[in-house]
């Protein structure tokens, strides 16, 4: 499961890059209860998703020809390494690794699958301040046509491993970061990319209810990417998509046993 307790490769920070921020705010604010808070005057209208006061993801203005979407961020404990790293690999860099003043160092790359992330080497912020609680992050998934060719780039970057579990249709691949027991240290998967569908790293966020949750994303202009179901052994999944088109899931998972 997800924490705050961030090792390398570990998700870290979210962000949405959206054409009108004030909106998207709204929006999230609907579906999560999440509060909006400006980084400040000098932030370019970047600010935090917050839920009683704790950090749990980030809205800015989309970058100019981008679309609009979630970026997952990994830690690292050398943003200038592991983009270096990256385009050795095959990789691309999309920003170089730069300083968010004394917040920390980050840099946005590129996947060989064409998946976008970026990494973030912690400063003043180690990454977000909640998990895995109702309505925050619980997850991350990438989808590329090629999952293990895929996952073989981020074991070099973040030494990442991995176990094939069978699900519907398909073989699924669970994440771990490099340390302690792999299960426990489990964060994220990684399945074949669907037909119609651009490589990608989706957010799965907890809720208490999906199907509510996908109606509520409705009623305040998203739509419903993939209706509830229940995927066994897992707990109950939607995709749903904000009103600029940015995709994310939600997710009540099965108690742990």
């Amino acid at each position: 499961m997800l924490g705050t307790q961030f090792t390398k490769g570990s998700p870290n920070w979210i962000d949405l890059g959206s054409p009108d921020t004030d909106a998207a705010a709204a929006f999230y604010g609907a579906v999560f209860g999440w509060d909006f808070r400006s980084a400040g005057p000098d932030a370019g209208g970047y600010g935090f998703f917050q839920q009683d006061g704790k950090t749990v993801g980030a809205l800015g203005p989309l970058d100019e020809g981008a679309k609009s979407a979630w970026t997952v961020y990994f830690q690292t404990p050398d943003a200038d390494a592991t983009q270096e790293a990256a385009a050795e690999a095959g990789g691309t860099v999309r920003v170089e690794a730069f300083d968010v003043m004394d917040a920390g160092r980050m840099a946005c790359l590129t996947d060989p699958a064409g998946a976008e992330f970026a990494v973030w080497q912690p400063g003043t912020v180690k990454g977000l301040d909640r998990t895995s609680a109702t309505n925050t992050l619980l997850w991350a998934e990438l989808h590329v046509p090629d999952p293990e060719s895929t996952l073989a780039f981020y074991r070099n970057l973040f030494g990442w491993r991995w176990s094939r579990m069978d699900a519907p249709g398909m073989t699924y691949r669970v994440i771990s970061t490099a340390e302690g027991d792999q299960e426990d240290a489990s964060f994220g998967g990684a399945a074949e990319l669907q037909e119609g569908m651009d490589a990608t790293w989706i957010p799965y966020f907890t809720v208490e209810d999906p199907d509510a949750t996908s109606r509520t994303a409705q009623g305040g202009g998203g739509s419903v990417v993939m209706p509830a179901t229940d995927v066994p052994d897992v707990g109950r999944i939607a995709w749903l998509a904000d009103p600029f088109g940015a995709v994310f899931a939600v997710m009540k998972p099965n108690p742990r046993t």
